[in-house]
């Protein structure tokens, strides 16, 4: 890691379809080995599901799983003489945005569904509706942190 400086960061371009650019991140985040048109053909895939399922805007379905599944606490170590606290602090937006896409990403990979358009669709979708795996890792994530909370005043 660069001591001089922090690295820039990167506009990133809106998604073709939506023209949204958290939608890009998140195809970003679902790619593997730079395979953005499978990737592009999961997530709209999964948005023509939910929509056909729900008949609700696929976006708006998507903003408000990411919504409920973004963390506003977690838990960070800290070393003070010799032992190691967790100590809760609260999560940047950048973070909390991130957490959310890599946890939904990872909770729909986990599913028993065949494919993965029906995977994305249906965490998605119970996402959406506040439950699901991604929101237990939220609601865990808060736990941690409320248990630990004696150990706040060690946050710098």
């Amino acid at each position: 890691m660069s001591r001089r400086h922090r690295a820039v960061k990167r506009p990133v371009l809106p998604d073709p379809k939506f023209k949204d650019t958290v939608v890009s991140k998140f195809m970003s985040c679902l790619m593997y080995d730079g395979k953005r048109s499978i990737a592009e053909k999961i997530v709209y895939g999964a948005f023509d599901r939910i929509e056909s399922k729900s008949g609700n805007e696929p976006v708006k379905v998507f903003h408000d799983a990411l919504e409920n599944v973004r963390p506003n606490l977690e838990v960070r170590s800290r070393r003070v003489g010799g032992a190691t606290y967790q100590v809760p602090v609260e999560v940047r937006s950048e973070r909390a945005q991130a957490l959310a896409i890599r946890w939904l990403i990872d909770s729909s990979r986990k599913r028993g569904e065949t494919t993965m358009v029906d995977r994305l669709c249906a965490e998605l979708l119970d996402a959406s509706n506040n439950r699901g795996n991604a929101v237990k890792k939220r609601e865990d994530t808060h736990k941690m942190a409320e248990a630990n909370r004696a150990f706040s005043h060690y946050r710098w």
